[in-house]
């Protein structure tokens, strides 16, 4: 299964097919074939390999997968039943696949007599497709809100300036992140008034391999002329101002993962409406003051309405601080004056 991971990594990271290695084992345990998923409309991992096989190689063999084999037909038929038609004995797999039109592979695998076994390295593999197995669930893109920011919450001086707070470092660490999102959305204002590509790019000003697709969001028009509406992947205007709805929209897209990065209207609306994963804070060593704060209004009017969130990491990117933190659900907020007894986490690494 360990294997099978690191097979699942040489997938594409972006895309709405979740990343899947697959081996399998002759009777005797050896390893006989490898396989990953590669991309929308390519063969499955479990099918990749099986491929590689006799019919013979493939009779009575274990194969050994990441995700629960689907049962469905989309761009491909179900891998269930190619597994049964390939007379296999045995099926090892680490995590159900959430999807309800595409779950039910492992029930299809038993009722046809194939020993099948589940939850190898799941936690291991929950982590690895945290992002894809979120969407899933909840039916919408993962969403990263990033915003840069002074060391005093500002995200630009009072004459409206913002570049650059932060440094190369932190400025290249932001274009791959780009780089690794199907997507990032920006509001109108972001557009009009940077001209912004909304590309990812390399230290020497190169396009990277991986491109979001440019979503902006809002009525205003971008102009015919506007970098954004060249971008390599595409540019999308998403009308109106719902973060839900917007979502509803890129999920229909294929899109699996969005990065918000503009500015404080929208990044505060989709905190405000529930709908952020992750947080990606940039913090310079820098004071601006001024009333352009890089939050707005995110709905909360009291201490006891706070939003808390849990830091996973703190990272150094040149005289930069990088803050990754995630929302802690309300259900689990300690109110104010409980004591941290609730499970939290306390450890923080720091590089």
């Amino acid at each position: 299964m360990r294997r099978a991971l690191e097979l699942a990594a040489l997938g594409p990271a972006l895309g709405d097919h979740a990343r899947v290695g697959a081996v399998v084992l002759a009777p005797d345990g050896t390893t006989i074939a490898e396989g990953h998923h590669r991309g929308a409309g390519t063969a499955h991992a479990e099918v990749d390999a099986l491929s590689q096989l006799t019919p013979e190689q493939q009779r009575g063999a274990t194969v050994v997968v990441t995700l629960e084999p689907c049962d469905h037909v989309g761009r491909t038929g179900p891998c269930s039943v190619a597994l049964i038609e390939a007379d296999v004995a045995r099926v090892v797999y680490a995590i159900d696949d959430p999807g309800p039109a595409v779950h039910g592979g492992a029930d299809r695998l038993r009722a046809a007599g194939v020993d099948v076994v589940s939850g190898v390295l799941a936690d291991q593999a929950t982590a690895f497709l945290e992002r894809w197995l979120t969407s899933v669930r909840l039916g919408r893109p993962w969403v990263t809100v990033k915003w840069a920011s002074s060391l005093d919450g500002r995200a630009a001086a009072a004459d409206g300036s913002s570049r650059w707070i932060t440094g190369a470092a932190a400025r290249q660490h932001v274009h791959e992140q780009r780089a690794a999102h199907d997507a990032i959305l920006v509001g109108t204002g972001t557009v009009l008034a940077d001209d912004a590509s909304l590309t990812a790019r390399g230290d020497a000003g190169e396009l990277l391999a991986d491109q979001p697709l440019a979503v902006v969001l809002g009525d205003r028009d971008v102009p015919a002329d506007a970098a954004v509406r060249r971008h390599p992947r595409g540019f999308l205007q998403l009308p109106g101002h719902d973060p839900h709805r917007a979502l509803q929209a890129l999920a229909a897209e294929g899109i699996r993962t969005v990065l918000v990065e503009g500015g404080p209207t929208v990044a505060s609306a989709f905190i405000a409406a529930g709908l952020v994963d992750e947080v990606l804070a940039y913090v310079a060593p820098v004071l601006l003051g001024g009333p352009r704060v890089a939050l707005g209004d995110i709905g909360v009017g009291s201490m006891q309405e706070r939003l808390r969130l849990d830091v996973l990491s703190t990272t150094s990117l040149g005289p930069d601080l990088l803050v990754r933190a995630r929302p802690i659900p309300a259900a689990t907020q300690r109110q104010p004056g409980q004591h941290a007894d609730d499970g939290a986490r306390t450890d923080r690494s720091t590089t």
